[in-house]
């Protein structure tokens, strides 16, 4: 059985730049469907110098989840990236969404 963190892993690093993908995505993506809380979880668990680009990931209704700090952080990181995000935190999933095809 695929180890489940290496699998998320192997997911985030070919979301491309200027993309977000959905926490349930990355499940579906890493064959763990229906594992969206377990992705957040790990996401959430890595160290804030990680290169992964986790702040590519939002919740599957187009919205950073994040609170405080840790959301300007992510809002600030997608802005660089070339994603629009409301001061709400919203982002578009139709003109945003990564479907999984390689880029």
């Amino acid at each position: 059985m695929p180890n489940f963190d290496d699998q998320i892993y192997a997911v985030l690093i070919q979301i491309p730049p200027g993309k977000v993908t959905t926490y349930g995505d990355v499940a579906k993506l890493a064959g763990f469907p229906r594992h969206a809380r377990h992705v957040g979880k790990l996401l959430g668990s890595l160290p804030k110098d990680s290169k992964l680009p986790w702040f590519r990931v939002i919740n599957s209704s187009g919205m950073i989840s994040l609170k405080g700090e840790s959301f300007v952080r992510q809002r600030e990181k997608l802005l660089d990236d070339g994603v629009e995000v409301k001061e709400n935190g919203a982002v578009s999933l139709r003109r945003f969404r990564w479907d999984g095809e390689p880029a």
